[in-house]
């Protein structure tokens, strides 16, 4: 039998081979239990299950965006786990016991350097701060230059009391703050790490505010110059003033004069390299570094200009008497380079007849004592510093080395191996050859000789020569920590010479202030006389004031009439905050080469261009 296949092709079924109905159905029957009695795969579920119903998904809508609910549920969660984490951590971390390593604790020269400091606080005149910290001070003399009608400078309400008294003689207040500054400039980073950065620049703030004040500083061209505030000559008769009578500066109600000059050359290069050197410090504030500047010009320009020392004739002279003004040429010129970079001030620095008359190629007892009056061994430093780290070469080089030999040999007299000054027993040094008050001119050798030791370790020396024989640069800081720890209290009396430091120091400072108690009480001219002549201590504490110092045998009385042992200067504590700074904290960390440089060109022409290219 044949059938008709679809696909063309002959069906042919075997009649033959036929099965019953019933042999068909339960070999179908054997089929569907063998098929059932195994798992069947996805597939073959698929095709008996046919498409199945798919599961919806769950959405959070969380108003600016739509999520899974899924994914925000983990979010959450591993939000809520991480702050769960967080939080068990840190009440560990502060429930657990800790072991604070402290750095090594603050040396004495840097618990001095705090003390120091105050003693500036303590000598201001005029309208103080809310913040000057020092309890028995108040506002004072705040008209002074107001009375004076025959004076063109009307206000020279401020500035800094000098000493004991409420005389305010601005040559040696100048001096101080050009040191003030030099220490800045050199060590900032040590009186950052100290915590007296801003302190120290607004010390010398204070001092060229009043100093702008002394001569028409807008002006390009000075004719005259307040050189002092107040008087101090008692050889006329029993007339008020600020050596006649003893009195809170607070309480001064007699009249202040002010002493003007019009040919103060040595006063004028002193007040314009107090004001050079600030506006190095100062550099950053562009306005007020500038107006530094432009006065230091006019007032150095002046002082070439009118030729004369500035305490010829006057009350100064018996307190501040100036020897002469070849060596605030220097300095003051030398300074005005660092802050301007004009080499015109370079020329006239290392002019070799301004050196001749300064003394600077002949010795004597005085040679290398740095001092208010004496500026040629911190300007011979001051320039041996740009010979070392620039060599500006010729027409330089000649007189540089000269100063840098003079410097070296300076050095050299200082070491206790040669004879050029005495020793007392102790060890302190008598550069003043054993005249009273010898601290003032100790700090400031020991402040040079540990800038000068830096200044060698910086430009890769170990050290220098005296004659034949070779010294280390440590022998310097050696000499000027003998004299700090001197003054500090290791010497025979066991006595510091820095109020306030120690246990053991000065209670009877010469001082009107400190000696009179602030209690509401006003003490006339004589009235405070008693308090003057009082074996008692001074009811307030001259915090870091450092007093005149032993005679030459290491004896000190303390005395408050005896101003010579017991009075502090202005400048004495400039020169000791200037060393204490010096020798503070590592002393890995020296000066700062380049901050002094700011404003100096480089030395040497910028080389020309290389030529275009060749063009056929």
């Amino acid at each position: 039998m044949y059938g008709r296949d679809p696909w063309g092709g002959p069906l042919e079924i075997n009649a033959t081979d036929s099965a019953t109905d019933d042999d068909r159905s339960r070999n179908l029957q054997d089929f569907d239990r063998a098929a059932l009695s195994r798992p069947l795969d996805e597939t073959q579920q698929s095709w008996l299950l046919g498409p199945g119903e798919q599961k919806k998904k769950k959405y959070v809508d969380l108003g600016c965006i739509i999520v899974s609910r899924k994914i925000f549920v983990w979010t959450v969660g591993s939000i809520l786990a991480a702050g769960l984490l967080v939080g068990f951590i840190t009440l560990i971390v502060k429930t657990v016991p800790r072991h604070h390593h402290k750095g090594p604790p603050p040396d004495n020269y840097t618990l001095a350097l705090h003390k120091a400091l105050m003693f500036f606080n303590a000598q201001r005149s005029g309208k103080l701060p809310k913040h000057n910290n020092v309890s028995w001070r108040g506002n004072s003399c705040l008209n002074d230059g107001k009375s004076q009608s025959s004076s063109a400078i009307k206000n020279l309400v401020g500035g800094y009391y000098d000493a004991g008294d409420a005389i305010k003689f601005n040559f040696p207040a100048s001096f101080a703050m050009t040191m003030l500054s030099w220490s800045v400039i050199e060590y900032s980073g040590k009186y950052e790490a100290a915590g007296e950065l801003a302190h120290v620049k607004e010390i010398i703030k204070w001092g060229t505010d009043y100093f702008l004040k002394c001569f028409n500083s807008t002006a390009d061209t000075v004719d005259r110059l307040a050189s002092q505030v107040g008087v101090g000559d008692t050889s006329k008769g029993p007339n008020p003033n600020d050596h006649y009578c003893w009195m809170r500066p607070e309480d001064i109600d007699y009249e202040r004069p002010i002493s003007e000059c019009s040919s103060c050359s040595d006063l004028a290069s002193e007040m314009a390299a107090a004001l050079a050197s600030a506006s190095i410090v100062f550099k950053d504030d562009k306005a007020y570094s500038q107006k530094l500047v432009h006065g230091a010009r006019a007032l150095f320009d002046f002082g070439r200009r009118q030729r004369g020392r500035y305490s010829s004739g006057a009350d100064a002279e018996k307190f501040y008497n100036s020897s002469m003004y070849w060596d605030e040429f220097i300095w003051g010129a030398s300074w005005l380079y660092y802050a301007t970079g004009n080499s015109s001030y370079l020329q006239l620095a290392t002019a070799p007849g301004l050196a001749k008359h300064a003394g600077a190629f002949w010795g004597g007892p005085d040679y290398g004592v740095f001092s208010w009056d004496s500026k040629l061994p911190g300007a011979q430093v001051l320039l041996s510093r740009l010979r070392l780290f620039l060599s500006p070469g010729y027409p330089y080089e000649e007189i540089l080395r000269t100063f840098h030999n003079q410097t070296s040999i300076v050095m050299c007299s200082y070491l206790p191996f040669f004879t050029s000054f005495n020793r007392t027993r102790g060890g302190l040094i008598q550069l003043n050859h054993g005249r009273p008050q010898p601290l003032q001119y100790v700090v400031n050798a020991a402040f040079l000789a540990a800038l000068f030791s830096d200044y060698l370790a910086a430009a890769d020396t170990p050290g220098w020569y005296c004659g034949p024989n070779f010294y280390s640069t440590d022998v310097l800081r050696q000499f000027a920590e003998s004299q700090i720890d001197y003054i500090l209290g290791k010497n025979p009396r066991k006595m510091s010479y820095v109020v306030g430091f120690g246990n053991h120091y000065p209670r009877r400072v010469h001082h009107r202030g400190a000696s009179i108690p602030k209690n509401k009480i006003k003490y006339n001219c004589k009235g405070g006389w008693k308090l003057r002549d009082s074996r008692n201590p001074n009811p307030n504490t001259l915090v870091g004031a450092m007093v005149a110092g032993p005679d030459k045998f290491d004896g000190f009385h303390d005395v408050r009439t005896n101003y010579n042992y017991t009075e502090p200067t202005l400048a004495g504590n400039a020169g000791l905050v200037a060393a204490l700074v010096a020798l503070s904290g590592e002393k890995s960390v020296g000066v700062d080469k380049n901050t002094i440089f700011s404003a100096v060109p480089p030395m040497f022409p910028t080389p020309p261009p290389p030529p275009a290219p060749w063009k056929p």
